[in-house]
C-alpha cells in the first residue's frame, strides 16, 4: 500500500510557516510499515491542486491531504477532491449543527466574533458519499473518499486538529487497511549523540554501513547533535526490534561515549534524571549564553527536583557581586578564561547551596574578540565537591550558533561527569 502526502497552502511554499503535518504524518505511517514515497506541497489554487491530486492518485493507492478546509474562498481542497473524484458536494449535516453549536457558544463569549454562519457552514460541504472524519477540536470535519480502488484523505492543517483527527479515526483506518493488505511492520530506534559530528561518526561504523541492508542505517544531523536511526521491517513489531538489537549493540560498542539516549530522549531530560536518581542538586552560571542552559533544564518537567537556581552573570561586576569571583580574577585573566568559568561555577555552587555548580562564559560575536581570544572562544567550568573541571572550545557560528553550541556543550560535560561518577561509584 502506497500513501502519497500532499500538502495545500500557499503559506508552505512562502515559507511563512514549517509543514510540520507532513513530517508527523510521514513518521506514523513508518510506524505503521505503509510506504510513502512521494510528498507534494501545492499553493490555495484550486485548478493546481486538482492538477496535483490527479498525479498523486497516478502513483499512490492513498493521497492523505491537510489544509485548505477552512470557511474562506481560499479553501479549496472539498471542491478539488470533488471535482477529481467525479462526485458533488453535500452538507453532513452533523458537521453543519456543529457549525451552529460553535456559533451560538461564541457569540455569549466575550471579545470573541464568530464569522458569519454561512461561511463557517461551507466547512460542513463535503464530497458525496465520503466518510465524514470528525473534528473533535475545531469546526471543519476531514473525509475519506474511496473510488475505483483510490483513496482520498483530507484533514485540516491546523496542527492540533489534525493530530487529533488523525489518531481518532485516520490511522485506525489505515492500520486496518494495512493488515488486511499484508503490510510489514517497520520499527525505527534513534541514538542521540553529541560531542561528535557526523562524518566522524559515519568514519568509525563505516563498515555496517556498506553493508547494511535490513535494518538501515541513517545518520542525521540534527541541530547540535547527531541521530542515528536504524529501521528494520519484519511482519511484526517484536521481530523488527530484535533484528535491530544486534547492530545496536555493535554501534553503542563503538560509538557509546557519545551516545547520551535514544528515541525521543533529549540531553537535558537524561541529565536531569541522572540528577534524580543520583540525588543531586545542580546550579547554573551563565554569560555568553544568557540563560540557555536554564531555559533547557527547566523545559524538563519536575527540573525544580534538581536545579536550585540558574544565574545570568552577564557583566563583570554580575559576576563579581553575585558570584563572588574576585575582581583580581578577572583583571588578570580575563572574564572569558578558564580561571573566572571555574570560579563561576564554584561561586554559583556556594550560592545556591549545590551539589553541583555548572557555568560557561564566551564570546558569542561578532564584537569583543581580540587576536589571543577569538570569537567562538568558550570556557566550562564545573565545580563538585570531590573535584573540579574546566574545558576550553572553540566554537564556529554566528552569536546564536554559538551561544546554542555552547549551552550544548555546557550540558553535555554536566553529562560526561554524571556518567564517570556513576561508573565509578558502580566499581566500588
Amino acid at each position: 500500500m502506497r500513501v502519497e502526502l500532499l500538502s495545500v497552502g500557499t503559506e508552505l511554499l512562502l515559507g511563512e510557516i514549517a509543514d510540520t503535518n507532513a513530517v508527523y504524518l510521514a513518521e506514523k505511517l513508518s510506524e505503521l510499515g505503509i510506504n510513502v514515497y512521494y510528498k507534494t506541497t501545492v499553493g490555495d489554487n484550486a485548478e493546481r491542486l486538482a492538477a496535483a491530486l490527479r498525479i498523486s492518485l497516478g502513483r499512490a493507492d492513498i493521497v492523505l491531504a491537510t489544509g485548505g478546509l477552512g470557511p474562506t474562498e481560499d479553501d479549496v481542497t472539498a471542491a478539488a477532491v470533488a471535482q477529481v473524484m467525479g462526485v458533488g458536494l453535500v452538507e453532513d449535516e452533523a458537521s453543519a449543527d456543529r457549525i451552529r453549536s460553535f456559533t451560538r457558544q461564541v457569540s455569549f463569549a466575550r471579545h470573541h466574533q464568530a464569522a458569519p454562519l454561512d461561511r463557517l457552514l461551507k466547512q460542513a460541504r463535503v464530497p458525496r458519499g465520503c466518510q465524514v472524519v470528525p473534528n473533535p477540536i475545531g469546526t471543519a470535519p476531514g473525509f475519506i473518499l474511496t473510488r475505483h480502488s483510490k483513496t482520498i484523505i483530507a484533514l485540516p492543517g491546523v496542527p492540533a486538529e489534525m493530530r487529533a483527527m488523525a489518531e481518532q479515526t485516520v490511522l485506525p483506518y489505515l492500520a486496518s487497511r494495512a493488515a488486511q493488505e499484508g503490510a510489514a511492520a517497520i520499527f525505527s530506534r534513534v541514538l542521540r549523540l553529541t560531542g561528535i559530528g557526523e562524518s566522524q561518526a559515519e568514519a568509525q561504523i563505516a563498515d555496517l554501513i556498506e553493508r547494511q541492508g535490513n535494518p538501515t542505517i541513517a545518520l542525521l544531523a540534527r541541530g547540535y547533535e547527531v541521530h542515528l536511526r536504524l529501521t528494520a521491517r519484519a511482519p511484526d513489531p517484536q521481530a523488527a526490534q530484535a533484528m535491530i538489537a544486534p547492530v545496536e549493540a555493535e554501534i553503542r560498542q563503538r560509538l557509546g561515549d557519545y551516545i547520551y539516549g535514544s528515541d525521543e530522549e533529549t540531553l537535558e531530560s537524561v541529565v536531569g534524571q541522572m540528577l534524580r536518581e543520583a540525588r543531586l542538586t545542580l546550579a547554573v552560571a551563565e554569560s555568553c549564553t544568557g540563560g540557555l542552559i536554564g531555559h533547557r533544564l527547566t523545559n524538563v518537567p519536575g527540573s525544580s527536583d534538581y536545579l536550585l537556581g540558574s544565574l545570568v552573570t552577564y557583566s563583570n561586576q554580575a559576576k563579581i557581586k553575585l558570584l563572588g569571583v574576585p575582581s583580581e580574577t578577572i583583571q588578570r585573566h580575563g572574564a572569558v578564561s578558564a580561571e573566572t568559568a571555574l570560579a563561576m561555577a564554584e561561586g554559583v555552587r556556594g550560592a545556591c547551596e549545590a551539589d553541583i555548580g555548572l557555568s560557561v562564559t564566551g564570546i558569542a560575536g561578532p564584537t569583543g574578540a581580540s587576536a589571543t581570544k577569538p570569537i567562538g572562544l568558550t570556557y566550562l567550568g564545573l565545580a563538585q565537591s570531590e573535584r573540579t573541571a574546566v574545558e576550553e572550545h572553540r566554537l564556529r557560528g554566528d552569536r546564536l550558533m554559538i551561544k546554542e553550541r555552547a549551552a550544548q556543550m555546557g550540558l553535555y560535560l554536566l553529562y560526561r561527569s554524571l556518567r564517570e561518577r556513576n561508573t565509578t561509584r558502580g566499581k566500588r
